[in-house]
C-alpha cells in the first residue's frame, strides 16, 4: 500500500472514530443545524488564521469555540428559538469569512480543499492533530457521557441528581468544535457534519440503547471511509465526497431494511 493511501486511512478511520459519539449525542439532541453552523463559521476562521499567518486550524478552533459561547449566552434571553440564533450566526460568520477574504487581493486561497477536503495529501503531523484532538475528546467524553446522556433523557430529573445541563452542553459544544477543526483536511468543512449525523443516524435504525448505537456509527463511519477511498482510487473520485457518499448509501439501505423489517412484523 502506498504511504499516502495509508495516511489517509488512517486519518479518515480516526476522523470516524472520533465523530461516533458525537454524532450520536448530535442526533439524539436534534442538533444537526449545530454542526452546520459550525462547518460555516469555520470559513471565518480560515480567513483570519490566512489574514494573521496563524495555523488554520488553530483559528477554525478559536471561531467555532466563539460561536459555541454566543449560542449559548444569546439562549440566555429567551426571546429566539435555537434554530433562527444558529441561523443567523452560521450566515454572519460566512459573510464576514467571504467579506475577509475579499480584503485579501494578493492571496490565493483554495477554497476547495477547505470546503471539501483532500484526505489523499494529509501528513502525518496532521494524523498526530487528528489523533491529539480524539484522545482529548474521548477523555472528555467518558467523563460527561453518564450526566450529558442524563439530561438529554430527562432534563428535571438530570437537575435533582446535581448535573448541570447548561454547563455540560457547553462543553459538548466544543467538543463539536474540536472535532470540526482536526478534522477539516480530511472531508472538509461542507461535509464534516454529513460525517457527524449519517453514520449516527443509520445506527440508531437497529440500535437498542446508546452504547450500541455509538458502536455501529463508529462501524458505519470506518466502513464508509474505506469503501469511499476504495471508490475514489479506482474511479479517480473526490476522496470526501465518495466517503460521504457511501455514508448516505448505507444510511438508505438501512433505512430501507428497518421498513421491510416493520412491514414484516406488521403483516404478521
Amino acid at each position: 500500500m502506498d504511504e499516502f493511501l495509508l495516511r489517509a486511512l488512517i486519518g479518515g478511520i480516526l476522523v470516524a472514530l472520533v465523530s461516533a459519539p458525537l454524532g450520536c449525542l448530535v442526533v439524539w439532541q436534534r442538533m444537526a443545524y449545530f454542526g452546520s453552523t459550525l462547518s460555516h463559521a469555520a470559513l471565518l476562521g480560515i480567513a483570519l488564521g490566512l489574514l494573521l499567518e496563524l495555523d488554520v486550524r488553530l483559528t477554525i478552533l478559536l471561531v467555532s469555540v466563539l460561536i459555541a459561547l454566543l449560542l449559548m449566552v444569546i439562549q440566555r434571553f429567551r426571546t429566539l428559538s435555537s434554530d433562527t440564533i444558529l441561523g443567523i450566526l452560521a450566515h454572519a460568520s460566512l459573510a464576514f469569512g467571504l467579506l475577509a477574504l475579499t480584503m485579501m487581493p494578493t492571496l490565493r486561497v483554495d477554497l476547495m480543499a477547505y470546503l471539501f477536503g483532500d484526505i489523499l495529501t494529509i501528513n502525518w503531523q496532521d494524523i498526530r492533530w487528528i489523533a491529539g484532538g480524539g484522545i482529548l475528546i474521548t477523555f472528555v467524553l467518558i467523563k460527561i457521557w453518564k450526566p450529558l446522556l442524563s439530561t438529554i433523557i430527562h432534563a428535571d430529573l438530570a437537575g435533582v441528581d446535581g448535573y448541570n445541563q447548561e454547563r455540560l452542553q457547553l462543553v459538548f459544544l466544543l467538543l463539536l468544535s474540536i472535532a470540526v477543526a482536526v478534522s477539516m483536511q480530511v472531508v472538509g468543512l461542507l461535509l464534516i457534519v454529513s460525517l457527524l449525523i449519517i453514520p449516527a443516524a443509520t445506527a440508531r435504525m437497529f440500535s437498542s440503547s446508546p452504547e450500541q448505537m455509538l458502536g455501529w456509527a463508529a462501524a458505519v463511519g470506518v466502513l464508509a471511509v474505506i469503501s469511499g477511498l476504495g471508490i475514489s482510487m479506482t474511479l479517480d473520485t473526490p476522496a470526501g465526497p465518495s466517503i460521504v457518499a457511501c455514508g448516505s448509501v448505507f444510511f438508505f439501505l438501512s433505512l430501507i431494511g428497518s421498513s421491510v423489517g416493520a412491514f414484516g412484523t406488521n403483516s404478521r
